[in-house]
């Protein structure tokens, strides 16, 4: 995976038009577990399906989970958009990404991070087609 912006969850994008990043929820509800307000089982929820592409298609990161602190974290891009399947599509890496998104601003991403160990998950960044195919310019 490229460690450009777009890809690297952990960085701020250089432009941020047209993405959003979830870093900021996901950190709370870090704190509200360590805390002691959240259960393991109240945000280690990922479905078998989300666990399987994670163990599949999964990109693994150098971040270890914030929940178990056992495993890393894979990263996991979906595709949601007309002539796409209703649940999504799981994409494989960076170039099939770039090549759904090339030309098409209709396509929605998504990049969720998944610990398959205890299975805590989470939406990282979501863009759209245009901010993929300007950044894979770049």
């Amino acid at each position: 995976m490229a460690s450009g912006p777009l890809f690297s969850p952990g960085r701020p994008a250089a432009t941020g038009l047209g993405q959003v990043e979830y870093r900021l929820a996901r950190d709370a509800l870090v704190r509200e577990h360590r805390r002691g307000r959240l259960s393991r089982l109240d945000i280690c929820d990922a479905q078998p399906e989300l666990l399987r592409v994670a163990r599949n298609l999964g990109h693994a990161t150098e971040e270890q989970c914030p929940i178990c602190e056992e495993e890393k974290l894979q990263h996991v891009f979906f595709a949601f958009g007309p002539r796409l399947p209703a649940s999504g599509r799981a994409l494989a890496g960076e170039g099939e990404l770039r090549a759904l998104a090339r030309g098409r601003q209709d396509v929605t991403f998504y990049i969720v991070e998944v610990c398959t160990g205890c299975s805590w998950n989470h939406l990282v960044r979501m863009f759209n087609g245009s901010v993929a195919t300007k950044r894979s310019r770049s």
